[in-house]
Parts: C-alpha cells; structure tokens; sequence
C-alpha cells in the first residue's frame, strides 16, 4: 500500500508586515520576508506535514493597495481550483485586511476550499510578532475545519486565533490592533489544532459553508481604471457637505456611515451640514447615495433616519461598512445601470448579512 501524500497548501504572498523586516527608513516589505515565515514554520513543534506551494503575486504595504491589486489576488487564488489543493493562505498586511478580505469574499465566493487571509501585528523578527502563530492557526484551520470559501484569522490580544468570514472581519482599531466582527460574534476560534466554532445565533452553521450550488462571482475588472470613484463619508459633528464638488468630478455612488443608531444630521435649515441636503444634491447629480449601517424601518427607527432615506437615501441594514463599500465598489465597476448596482448590492454572496 502506497503512503498517504501530504495535503497541499498554496501560501499566496502579498506583502504586509508579516512579509516586512524592519530597516533604516523603517518597516518596510522584504524580498524574503515572506519565505522566512515557511523557515519559521518548518522549526516549530507540532508543524503539519504539509506539502507548501509558494507564490508572491505582489508584494506591497497593504495601505498601498489599489483596487488592481484585488484582480491580481483574485486571479492567484481562482488559478488554484481543480489543482489539488486542500485550501490557499494569502499573507497580507493588517491595515487594509478587512476590505480585501469582504472583496476576495465575492470574487472568490465559489471557491471549492478554504481561502484564509492571514497577517502580523509586528514583523517576524521582532518577537512580539503574532505572524507565525497567526499562520498556523490559518494551516490548523484548512486541515481541520475544510470549509470553502473566504475567510481571516488573526490572533486577539488574549492569545485566541480568531477565525472571521471574510465579510464579516472589521477594521482593526488604532492604538491597540484588535479586529472583530459585528455583534462581537466571530466565525469561531482555533485551539490545540481545532476549529471551534461561535455558537451566536447569527452565525452561519458551518454546514451551511458546504454548499452544493454556491452563487456565481462577478467578472472581476482587471484594470485599475475600470473602477469608478465610490465616495465613502464618515458622519461627524460639523460636517460641511458644501466640500464635495461633484460639478467638478463626481463619483458613481456614495456610501455615508451613519451613527451606531442608524442616523446622520437631518437637521432643517443647517446651512450645509444636513445629510439630507447632501442626498438632494447627489440626486440632482444622477449620484446614489447609500446608508450604512442602518436598522430595519419595522423596528426602532429615528425620525432623522427615516428623512434620511425619505430623501432617497438608499438604506442598507444588517452589513459591515467593510462589507458594503467593498461591495458596492465591485458593483459600481462591474455594471452600468444604477439598478443593476443596487440589486447587486441587495443580493447574498457570501454571508455579508447577518440577518
């Protein structure tokens, strides 16, 4: 009887910290940083007998991303199915984690095993790096959970591996690096080699991960300028729309963040501050605008949110901002017709809502 060949993986390096040394001008990408992550691996005990496959389609700070990039990535990991692999790592840097992790999440929303999107809090060399722990865990979880599609795993400040859909992993907060996911409810954990899952009611089942029919991605543009600008507003006391010159350039759409309770300043009469105002304004312009995250008008709405999209705000519940711009850029370059956004945007890919 022959042995049992090793399970392959195909690590995807992108650059980021987990991929950086630090130098005289600063941390900074590293021709061989990644690779030293596989030396790294290959030293520690309890390392899986994996067969590696290696590849850096870019190699970049991840605030340097631009959205070729993601066409790039996304054409790296769709190369690998029907290949023999039993998942994909895609190193990567923690600032810009969360979009690429929502925008792999539609683009790779079909794929037959587990994409895992991994980084580092520190380089690999300073021990207080969380890079090499961050990548096993990522290998702990292809060999143990085997669920296709997307998915990020960085490790928390207590010491967990925590595993998060792709859509549903939100921007890491300053000053202390922590990522999490709404409603705190992570996809679940890693621990002694195992994947265990959050039990919160609006987690998907892992069961329901393994889906026979999964919905078909986009056509991904693979140019830079197939893009279109997509204008993201944060709301604050004392905005001044007045800013925004869209005689000058306009975008495609725009989505505006609201407050935790689902409102913006709607206020009559504050001379260029009402968000109210500012949709008038798109409107006139043949520009969008959508609201996130905003609650269900069956519940308990406010009566700023409810001018909101009486304006014609265009109301978005139950999704990350991450998961929303990040989809809402993809449908602003993949179809002409507003309609077409909008109903791409309304449409599940993979698991973004949490209804």
């Amino acid at each position: 009887m022959s042995a049992k060949l090793p399970a392959k993986i195909l690590v995807l390096f992108t650059g980021g910290t987990i991929g950086s040394r630090r130098g005289a001008h600063g941390i900074d990408v590293d021709a061989s940083g990644s690779y030293f992550l596989m030396e790294q691996y290959a030293q520690i005990a309890g390392a899986r007998e994996i067969a590696f496959e290696t590849s850096q389609p870019c190699n970049l700070l991840s605030e340097n991303l631009v959205p070729g990039d993601w066409a790039t990535l996304t054409e790296a990991v769709r190369a690998a199915y029907g290949g023999g692999y039993a998942g994909v790592i895609v190193t990567h840097g923690s600032d810009t984690l969360s979009f690429t992790s929502a925008m792999l999440s539609y683009l790779c929303c079909d794929a037959p095993f587990p994409v895992v999107l991994t980084a580092a809090n520190y380089p690999l060399d300073d021990p207080r790096s969380n890079g090499l722990a961050n990548f096993a865990a990522s290998v702990d979880f292809i060999a143990d959970a085997g669920l296709p599609g997307v998915f990020a795993l960085f490790g928390n400040d207590r010491g967990d591996s925590v595993v998060y859909v792709g859509t549903r992993i939100t921007q890491a907060l300053p000053f202390t690096d922590q990522f999490d996911a709404p409603y705190a409810a992570p996809f679940g954990r890693m621990r002694n080699g195992r994947f265990e899952p959050d039990p919160h009611p609006l987690n998907p089942a892992p069961a329901k991960l393994a889906r026979s029919a999964p919905p078909s991605p986009p056509a991904t543009p693979t140019r830079d300028d197939a893009w279109p600008a997509v204008l993201y507003v944060k709301p604050y006391p004392g905005l001044d729309y007045r800013v925004y010159d869209f005689d000058a350039r306009r975008p495609r759409a725009v989505l505006h963040d609201t407050y935790h309770s689902g409102t913006a300043n709607a206020r009559d009469g504050a001379a260029g501050r009402s968000l109210v105002s500012f949709i008038s304004y798109c409107r006139e312009r043949g520009v969008d605008v959508y609201l996130v995250p905003m609650r269900s008008p069956e519940g308990d709405m406010y009566a700023s949110s409810s001018h909101l999209t009486g304006a014609g705000g265009i109301a978005l519940g139950n999704i990350s901002s991450e998961a929303a711009l990040m989809k809402l850029l993809l449908a602003c370059a993949v179809f002409a017709d507003d309609r077409e956004v909008e109903r791409f945007v309304r449409t599940p890919l993979f698991f973004e809502y949490m209804a």
